[in-house]
């Protein structure tokens, strides 16, 4: 990724009192939490050996009296010094008083940034060369009134504002993004918890000098926070600039997804200037999520459940497939108008053709009995493709009522779902979510209902072997995993995203690193 352009207006170097700071690429903040000075020190060098430049030391984390000087000794790296109350998230136990001597006493000796709070950023001046991150969080929501907030904190001598909030729907992340973009003052604005995660990442395309990260997934110190290998490898975060394209998946759930990883590593592959997010988009939020994505730079979507048909109120275009499916994965903004295309049909046809037999006519699966299990945007692509390729297909639901509706749509038969292994059929398609991680041990379809003639093919691709696919293997079945479907969707996807092919091994790769149990 390429450093935005500096312009008169949007200057490369930022004046901050009495220092300077670079914001040409932003950084990560890494926080460190531990109860031990030297286990802290640690992990603050081990940080900076391994490229961090800032690192935040929490210090209500430290059990003992703190040693400021112990900190700072022989440090690699600029350091911020932060000691947070029990209400905002922190493990300070002591007085108040204390508590904001400590922080006199890291500017005093010299930490290069020191984090206050709004309500107490009056009592503590400014001394030497010390920057002063002037911050506001809210464990709970994000205030309607959060920009007259930041103004208001942008008026205490701030050098830096940091303003982090919990986001109860995706707009809230766009709002924080708002406030980081058109402020004056440098401002590191973000929302916590899984809904806000992408604003994490995105608020270094839209001026924060850096964002915070763990030292660790598995010590994260706020909701929703990535590791310093997560923010480096996956999301280059300080690679991102103005110019950066965004794309995404959206979904809810979406933390289960694999496609940033897989879109991530073959975007850097190819050296493009671009970030893939997920972003976690309730249905009663569809709407307005969309109506934001231009502004926010965002070019194109992935879409999956629930999304894949209540999409199309948003597609201006839609390509043959989708006009046929009535459901779409992928949307491609082109200036004013949004492109919907499809496809999973075109990847889910293709793995069955390398296993089955088929002929060259139109109609390859001619004489061909397939039972699709679901009924929801997956399944609808799938029978759309066999259908059209001459199969007969039968289509089992929980939801009986949305199984005779896309079987109606389809030309296809809807069976029950208790009667659904009574019925001959030479391929049987898992497209539900049945099986998926972490529900490892389900399967929508019996051990014993499998025939040794069969193929079977999953849709999931988490974990590869599922349990279906082991049912299906003991039975002595051809089986088909969900990892070439989606490596061929995505790979279909990146194309329409970036116009350019992407390297399919590459994608492959990093999807069997992300679903191995083994660890690379």
């Amino acid at each position: 990724m390429n450093a935005p352009e500096a312009s008169q207006s949007d200057s490369a170097i930022l004046t901050l009192g009495n220092s300077v700071i670079s914001t040409s690429q932003p950084q990560i903040c890494v926080s460190v939490g531990r109860g031990r000075h030297r286990m802290m020190i640690a992990e603050r060098d081990h940080l900076s050996a391994n490229g961090a430049n800032l690192v935040e030391l929490r210090m209500d984390f430290v059990r003992r009296a703190v040693n400021v000087s112990r900190l700072l000794a022989e440090k690699k790296c600029e350091l911020v010094a932060t000691c947070r109350r029990r209400g905002e998230g922190g493990r300070w136990e002591k007085s108040e008083k204390d508590r904001q001597g400590l922080l006199r006493t890291a500017i005093a000796l010299g930490f290069e940034y020191v984090d206050l709070e709004h309500d107490i950023a009056g009592n503590i001046p400014r001394y030497g060369k010390t920057k002063r991150i002037v911050s506001y969080h809210n464990f709970n929501e994000t205030p309607q009134d959060i920009a007259e907030i930041h103004k208001r904190l942008c008026g205490m001598d701030a050098d830096i504002v940091k303003i982090v909030t919990l986001a109860n729907n995706p707009m809230d992340n766009f709002t924080l993004l708002r406030i980081s973009r058109d402020s004056d003052v440098p401002t590191v604005a973000f929302c916590m918890g899984e809904m806000g995660m992408p604003s994490r990442v995105l608020c270094g395309k839209f001026g924060a000098p850096f964002t915070y990260a763990s030292f660790n997934k598995e010590r994260t110190i706020a909701p929703g926070q990535l590791s310093y290998k997560q923010m480096t490898r996956e999301y280059r975060f300080s690679e991102i600039g103005k110019s950066t394209k965004v794309f995404g998946v959206i979904a809810d759930p979406v933390g289960h997804s694999l496609s940033p990883r897989v879109h991530n590593k073959m975007l850097q592959e190819a050296g493009i200037d671009a970030v893939y997010m997920p972003f976690r988009v309730p249905a009663e939020h569809l709407d307005p999520f969309m109506d934001s994505c231009r502004e926010f730079g965002i070019e194109g979507l992935s879409v999956t459940i629930p999304h894949k048909e209540k999409i199309l109120r948003h597609i201006s275009v839609l390509d043959e497939n989708v006009v046929g499916i009535r459901a779409s994965n992928t949307l491609v903004f082109k200036g004013r108008d949004a492109f919907g295309y499809n496809t999973d049909c075109a990847a889910a046809i293709e793995v069955l053709k390398q296993e089955i037999e088929f002929n060259d006519k139109d109609t390859p699966f001619d004489d061909m009995r397939a039972l699709i299990l679901g009924a929801g945007g997956v399944a609808r692509a799938l029978a759309f493709g066999l259908v059209r390729g001459g199969a007969t297909v039968h289509i089992a639901s929980r939801d009986f009522k949305k199984a005779d509706d896309l079987a109606q749509s389809m030309k296809c038969k809807a069976i029950d779902w208790p009667g659904r292994a009574n019925h001959r059929c030479d391929v049987i398609i898992n497209a539900t979510p049945v099986g998926m991680a972490p529900n490892l041990d389900e399967s929508p379809f019996e051990q014993d209902w499998f025939e040794s003639h069969q193929v079977v093919f999953d849709t999931v691709y988490n974990p590869e072997q599922t349990l279906f696919i082991k049912y299906a293997r003991k039975a002595d079945c051809r089986t088909i995993t969900g990892v070439d479907m989606f490596i061929r969707q995505a790979a279909a996807q990146f194309k329409l995203f970036t116009g350019i092919a992407p390297d399919v091994g590459i994608g492959r790769r990093e999807l069997k690193r992300a679903t191995s149990p083994a660890r690379f």
